[in-house]
């Protein structure tokens, strides 16, 4: 498709009926996009590329030297070709200047009579203008074509064969698992003769190699490349690779969704496994129907769930997405990623393939990931909350980690944001908390311990309990607590005798302290376990 303008074009043009070319004739098929007079002789920051230079020589007509200078610039920024008008000024072109002209394949032309620059310009650039037009037109042509076949085909393989009628060009697909895909098949000497081209450095400027990677849910899928022997690339060539990569991304997206959505429906027997009632050998069985080479030795389940301020809102819970951006994720940092529906709840069990020393840093690696990827889409995952159960040896005892999953789930509704958690582990405060709270008064618990304190506050507006927790968080160091408390040591010395009167001199010996901070973190757990509750019958929902 040719969209673009060489030297070999423009020669037939009129005003060039009486020219020369003496030197760098190999280069005539070079693009042109766009005329420029230029007669000073420092030229480099003037120049992108592609222009063809009209000039008579004034400012270097006298000097070999100069010229050969000029010569040397131009070629270095990559202009397309040299026009010299030799009729205004007696000269002569110097051989060194067309050795180094053939050396380049940098086409260098004489005008043997005198020319008007402004026409040839205003012709050139017309044509030019007009070639973008017909390049916008063929675009728009293609992208309709190629939406078409999208609605109709079931292999990536049509979008190739498309991409090489409509170029005529080599076109290679290499996949991340180092597949390769030839549009059309070429012979195995040549494969690697042009993988190799491909894979140097030089290959990044090279005019003849085009590049793209193609991104699903943010990760790199393929490589599509497209080679051509004997034409440069041109811009037009890079839109269209372009499209069709984007294109590529969606057939392969939407397969993803297939794939996901067949093996939801095949999966049922995940939630037996989820509820204790597959034995290991049951289990191994199941696994080696999907890959006979699967090796888990334990694993750990995650859920997530929409927040619950969210749920009145029109957006819903895109499983699918998720599913596909966990699974893509995870896989890479050594989990086989076994995702469910439950309860409009995100069930994700993360089988594990690697040692399990490291699985908390790994999933919190993934995690972190999936926030970066997800902030450059609509931020989706700000509509989860995600827990993590404890991680088990056996894969028959995942059922354990599936329960302290949703106990985390639980817990998190209570957490202030500095003390939140994904891990069920790293909460061992809290967890005391709700099972003392499940099994006894904790609020009357508390009482007995903070109640003056509490009552103290309330009866003058203290600050006593903020007092209280930064004395004990700065193990009893007046200098620290007055430091993080912005106040001077005598008002801190007047507020820690208020709290030895309401709890005790002996407040701060360590059974007394220990439950004191114990009566602290579960303070906070019921202020907010009571704020989320009213905030919830504000919203006009209530959780089951």
């Amino acid at each position: 498709m040719n969209t673009s303008i060489t030297i070999e074009e423009i020669l037939t043009r009129r005003h060039f009926n009486r020219i020369d070319v003496v030197g760098g004739i190999s280069g005539l098929k070079r693009q042109v996009k766009w005329v420029h007079c230029l007669e000073v002789t420092q030229i480099s920051h003037l120049l992108n590329g592609n222009e063809l230079i009209l000039t008579t020589g004034l400012g270097w007509k006298d000097s070999d030297s100069t010229f050969l200078s000029y010569l040397s610039q131009l070629i270095k920024c990559e202009a397309a070709g040299l026009c010299i008008e030799m009729a205004t000024h007696s000269m002569s072109i110097p051989q060194s200047a067309i050795d180094l002209a053939d050396k380049h394949g940098f086409p260098l032309i004489l005008f043997n009579q005198e020319v008007p620059f402004v026409e040839i310009t205003q012709d050139i650039h017309s044509l030019i203008i007009n070639k973008q037009y017909q390049m916008i037109s063929n675009l728009e042509t293609y992208s309709q074509q190629l939406n078409k076949k999208l609605l109709e085909i079931d292999h990536y393989e049509p979008i190739l064969k498309f991409l090489h009628s409509y170029l005529n060009v080599q076109v290679m697909l290499i996949s991340n698992e180092s597949e390769i895909a030839y549009i059309p098949k070429i012979k195995k000497k040549i494969i690697h003769q042009l993988l190799s081209e491909i894979s140097e450095d030089k290959s990044h400027a090279s005019k003849f190699v085009l590049k793209q990677r193609i991104r699903v849910l943010g990760e790199n899928y393929a490589e599509l490349v497209i080679y051509s022997s004997d034409r440069e690339l041109t811009d037009f060539d890079s839109l269209i690779l372009d499209r069709t990569a984007t294109a590529l991304a969606q057939y392969l997206l939407r397969e993803i969704y297939l794939e996901e959505k067949k093996i939801s429906e095949e999966s049922k027997w995940l939630t037996n496994w989820l509820e204790g009632e597959c034995s290991d050998e049951v289990i191994r069985e199941q696994l080696s129907y999907i890959d006979p080479k699967m090796q888990l030795e334990g694993g750990i389940v995650c859920i997530c769930k929409q927040h619950s301020r969210n749920n009145k809102t029109s957006t819903k819970l895109d499983g699918t997405y998720f599913k596909i951006l966990f699974r893509s994720v995870f896989e890479q940092y050594g989990f086989q990623v076994f995702p469910m529906e439950i309860h409009q709840h995100l069930v994700f069990i993360l089988g594990d393939n690697r040692s399990p020393e490291d699985w908390k840093g790994r999933v919190t690696e993934a995690l972190d990931r999936i926030a970066r990827m997800d902030a450059t889409g609509r931020n989706r995952m700000n509509m989860l909350s995600i827990g993590f159960g404890k991680y088990v040896g056996k894969l028959s005892e995942i059922y354990k980690s599936y329960d302290t999953a949703r106990e985390t789930l639980l817990l998190q509704e209570t957490l202030t944001e500095e003390n939140k958690s994904y891990f069920y582990q790293d909460l061992h405060m809290y967890r005391m908390i709700a099972l003392i709270n499940k099994h006894g008064n904790l609020e009357e618990t508390v009482y007995e311990y903070l109640g003056p304190v509490i009552e103290y506050d309330k009866r003058n507006n203290g600050e006593l309990m903020p007092t209280l927790k930064t004395y004990l968080a700065c193990n009893g160091s007046k200098q620290e607590t007055s430091k993080q408390l912005f106040i001077v040591r005598q008002t801190l010395y007047h507020r820690l005798e208020k709290l030895e009167r309401l709890l005790g001199a002996n407040f701060m010996r360590s059974d007394q302290r220990l439950g004191i901070e114990f009566m602290i973190f579960a303070l906070d757990y019921l202020k907010l376990r009571k704020r989320k509750v009213n905030e919830n019958i504000v919203d006009g929902y209530v959780e089951n």
